[in-house]
């Protein structure tokens, strides 16, 4: 009895070990599972992956949304921060920059040059055939030896440098449309840095709507007349003779007629002589008015000049006028004009180009009357 006595006694001496040893085990059971469900908790959280979403209060995952991305509520992804629109001049709207549209950035080319210098007198043979088929000439020249003999004349050289971001060189291209007449302008137009005319152009007796100043006044030889000396002459060839024409003209005065009479001697600053780029010529006629017409009008090789010199381009007497007219505005008779009844332009086609670049926010077109 006293054995088994003791083996009870014995017995009942181990168990409340057991009982301590055993929830110790599963004290550290518990401990090691909470630990691996926070891990895999907050594992799961930082990668986006699953959403525990009785664990969120309701509206949680619309609030964290909201924050990530402002703009968006709602979104489901990070949408990447904007890229600043890069700024070529210091003007409101600059011509040359780049991403407001994607037509103008098509066939915008900023690197080709609307002037003829000695740093591109080589022509391409494309261009140089399409540019002396537009009036052939039965005396042939050498074009490389004409341009050199001229270049000893004037710069030859472009005196137009490239965008600078702090820069705001405003232009004004005067067109010679009679919705000019009445409109008083004038003052608007010689505020401006350039002011572009073409051919003809006068200003005396018409300067409350046409203006009083000109730094650039493009004309050819059969339409060229003398300018005062802070005047760029910018000519625009349309064959080899006409630069043999300006050579004279502004020396020796050989020569008196083209396929019109035209001035034996320009008095112009030579040293503001320059010669619009065939190059130049071409790029607007592929580019721009797309082969409509035999080739862009003057008024059109002046905009696009505009557009590569300039920051900013505003656009005056453009078009026809209020009823339909198209006349010069020096012109009495509103029923004079032809320019439409030449089949050369293609007025219409040119005319939705300007409306383009006026809606791309490339220039500023005031209509007149």
């Amino acid at each position: 009895m006293s054995g088994g006595a003791a083996a009870a006694a014995g017995g009942g001496g181990d168990k409340p070990g057991k009982v301590r040893c055993s929830r110790r085990l599963w004290l550290l059971l518990g401990s090691l599972a909470l630990v691996f469900l926070t891990s895999l908790f907050l594992s799961v959280s930082l990668r986006g992956g699953v959403s525990f979403g009785y664990l969120e209060p309701p509206g949680w995952e619309e609030s964290r949304r909201v924050k990530l991305v402002p703009s968006y509520v709602g979104a489901h992804r990070l949408s990447p921060p904007e890229t600043p629109q890069q700024k070529t001049c210091a003007c409101n709207s600059c011509v040359g920059d780049p991403g407001v549209s994607d037509w103008f950035d098509e066939n915008y080319d900023p690197d080709i040059s609307p002037v003829w210098t000695r740093d591109n007198i080589q022509l391409p043979p494309d261009v140089y055939y399409w540019w002396v088929m537009l009036q052939p000439q039965f005396k042939p020249h050498n074009i490389q030896q004409v341009l050199l003999r001229l270049f000893q004349v004037i710069p030859g050289r472009s005196p137009y440098g490239s965008w600078d971001p702090g820069r705001c060189l405003r232009c004004a291209v005067v067109g010679n449309s009679g919705n000019l007449r009445g409109t008083g302008y004038g003052a608007a137009i010689d505020g401006h840095d350039y002011i572009m005319r073409i051919n003809l152009a006068p200003t005396v007796g018409y300067e409350d709507d046409a203006g009083r100043r000109t730094t650039h006044h493009f004309m050819y030889p059969e339409s060229a007349k003398n300018l005062a000396a802070n005047v760029s002459f910018v000519l625009v060839p349309f064959k080899t003779l006409d630069l043999v024409w300006i050579t004279s003209a502004l020396s020796t005065g050989q020569i008196r007629f083209t396929y019109a009479p035209v001035k034996q001697f320009l008095r112009v600053d030579k040293d503001k002589v320059q010669i619009f780029n065939p190059a130049f010529f071409k790029y607007i006629h592929d580019r721009w008015t797309r082969h409509h017409g035999r080739y862009p009008s003057t008024g059109m090789l002046v905009l696009f000049f505009a557009l590569h010199v300039c920051d900013e381009v505003n656009v005056f007497g453009f078009g026809a006028d209020s009823r339909g007219n198209w006349h010069h505005y020096w012109e009495q008779n509103r029923y004079s004009g032809e320019f439409r009844k030449t089949g050369v332009h293609d007025a219409d086609f040119e005319a939705q180009i300007i409306k383009q670049l006026a809606k791309a926010g490339k220039i500023t077109v005031f209509t007149g009357k």
